[in-house]
């Protein structure tokens, strides 16, 4: 690995776990402004004082999200995006460029691809060009892979391997993927992708402890990580929520140990 992307890579991982909390604050473009993103700084202080690893944000928001205090925190910048209100929200464009996100301080950038969307061809070319040149600027590459699109069932343990593996293929160094709800499916898609996997934190659960449950689950079956945003930023205290999650992938805590501390 070329000694940029180690060092870059290095700031959104961990290096004790090896493994990494990530938050992402990219809902702007697809959702408009959202509970939790209206005061940036805040919003980021928050999560990076819970020991998240690493933000996502679109380039626009970066200026207004960077803090100049409190804990440091790795920046991922997003180069695609699709709005609700499009035709096909599953069809996704890139908005930024790997050289801006670099002016922009950027520790690693991501793209999201849906597989088995109308547009997957495009989407698949646009990754395949984004990892040639992160391979050429030295940047790690987070590519958010998801099987979406119609009669697909996006939690389906071959869908989700699938996705997962495609990413790995076209040269992402970390692969974001959905947990296919249990540690014995999760542990085939693990095995099937060489790149580190880190599960979405999808919408809004039900409750706290479902939402770590699930984490627990995920790490049992081989994930390196997480990556959840509006079940933490959307959280009543989301540096606790931050640190309970973080408690799980770094520590090795059961759920029940971080919902006790969730609670206290």
């Amino acid at each position: 690995m070329w000694i940029g992307k180690k060092i870059r890579i290095e700031r959104i991982i961990n290096r004790e776990s090896g493994n990494t909390v990530i938050v992402p604050m990219d809902h702007g473009v697809s959702m408009g402004p959202i509970q939790g993103l209206e005061d940036m700084p805040k919003i980021i202080n928050a999560v990076a004082e819970g020991g998240a690893n690493a933000v996502v944000l679109h380039k626009g928001i970066v200026p207004f999200g960077h803090r100049g205090y409190g804990k440091d925190i790795g920046l991922i910048v997003h180069l695609s995006g699709s709005t609700s209100l499009a035709p096909d929200p599953n069809e996704k464009v890139l908005v930024c460029s790997v050289e801006e996100a670099i002016k922009l301080g950027a520790d690693a950038v991501s793209i999201h691809i849906n597989i088995g969307s109308k547009t997957e061809a495009e989407q698949l070319k646009a990754l395949g060009c984004i990892s040639r040149i992160c391979m050429e600027w030295g940047m790690p590459l987070l590519a958010m892979m998801y099987p979406r699109g119609e009669g697909i069932n996006q939690y389906d343990e071959k869908a989700v391997a699938l996705a997962a593996r495609v990413g790995a293929e076209l040269g992402a160094d970390i692969v974001k993927t959905n947990f296919t709800g249990s540690v014995e499916s999760f542990k085939r898609v693990t095995k099937g992708c060489p790149v580190p996997v880190v599960v979405a934190g999808g919408p809004k659960m039900k409750s706290e402890a479902d939402l770590l449950k699930m984490v627990e689950m995920a790490m049992e079956g081989g994930a390196r990580g997480v990556a959840i945003g509006r079940n933490i930023f959307q959280a009543e205290d989301p540096t606790k929520m931050t640190k309970a999650v973080a408690m799980i992938v770094h520590e090795n805590a059961t759920a029940e140990e971080a919902l006790e501390f969730l609670k206290s």
